[in-house]
């Protein structure tokens, strides 16, 4: 009985970011596995699937098989990191190397009054209570639209899973 609990999805929890994660995965999960020859999604356009259609975006070159590379990537980025950590890091250890110089440069140049000190004191005191309620709406507004993100790429995985099965001519298997 517990478990029926856990499995369930309340209307509270429909709107979670977990469960919308793992409702694209689970798409992206069915897509792989009903797509049994990717190379049949080669040069398929997407224009002929209006839904595929209104989700197509500026990068991409229009066919099925771009998208099924896209989502089983982003996929893979959501369960196992990003996948471009390593050239992260990299860059963050250059930043720090620069910024090492530069403020070995302007420690020994820098000179302040006290009175000036106190009062950018003050200032950043005022600005880290700013920046706390920043940093709330910011989450908001990235969570609001990492969850609008995550519907568009669940849909595009079931609808490509729609458009192979029509493809191969078994269209109403397994719906």
């Amino acid at each position: 009985m517990m478990m029926q609990q856990q499995l369930s999805e309340t209307p509270n929890q429909k709107n979670s970011l977990f469960n919308a994660m793992n409702r694209f995965i689970g798409a992206v999960n069915n897509m792989d596995q009903t797509v049994m020859l990717p190379s049949m999604l080669r040069d398929v356009p997407l224009d002929e699937d209006r839904e595929m259609a209104s989700l197509k975006s500026d990068v991409d070159d229009g066919d099925m098989y771009s998208y099924y590379q896209l989502l089983k990537s982003i996929r893979r980025d959501i369960e196992w990191g990003v996948r471009c950590a390593a050239e992260q890091e990299e860059m963050r250890k250059e930043s720090m190397k620069f910024t090492r110089m530069n403020s070995s440069a302007s420690s020994s140049s820098s000179s302040s009054s006290s009175s000036s000190a106190s009062s950018l004191s003050e200032e950043e005191d005022d600005d880290e209570e700013e920046e706390e309620e920043d940093l709330e709406k910011q989450f908001q507004y990235h969570l609001v639209g990492l969850h609008g993100v995550l519907s568009k790429l669940t849909q595009q995985a079931n609808c490509l899973t729609k458009r192979y099965k029509q493809e191969i001519g078994i269209g109403g298997w397994g719906q």
